[in-house]
């Protein structure tokens, strides 16, 4: 990732570098949720931090942006990956981030 590669703030990055353990709420079974991607950068005082981060489009972060049932579904099934990657990077000493086309495209808008 070009952004990652060419920002002085990120110390580390790593695609699909961390596995999960989940129970996917619509099969009932364990399986494993694999974040998009693990950075380490330092904020504007030097301090380093961890963060996992997971894109997605809106559509699929929310029931309320969920169009038909198949965005409903994935909707559901990233609301339970999402838990346990919070859950995860809580024990880790890490945060986890979902990034949506909104954060991506602001154009500088807030």
């Amino acid at each position: 990732m070009q952004f990652c590669d060419n920002n002085p703030n990120i110390l580390q990055w790593a695609s699909e570098a961390v596995h999960i353990n989940y129970k996917n709420p619509l099969t009932g079974k364990n399986t494993i949720y694999v974040p998009d991607f693990l950075l380490t950068y330092q904020d504007a005082h030097g301090k380093p931090h961890a963060e996992v981060v997971e894109v997605k489009p809106k559509k699929e972060t929310t029931l309320e942006g969920a169009k038909n049932i198949r965005d409903q579904a994935s909707a559901i099934l990233n609301m339970a990956k999402w838990e346990a990657a919070r859950i995860w990077c809580k024990a880790h000493n890490m945060t986890f981030r979902v990034v949506t086309e909104d954060m991506i495209f602001h154009q500088g808008r807030k």
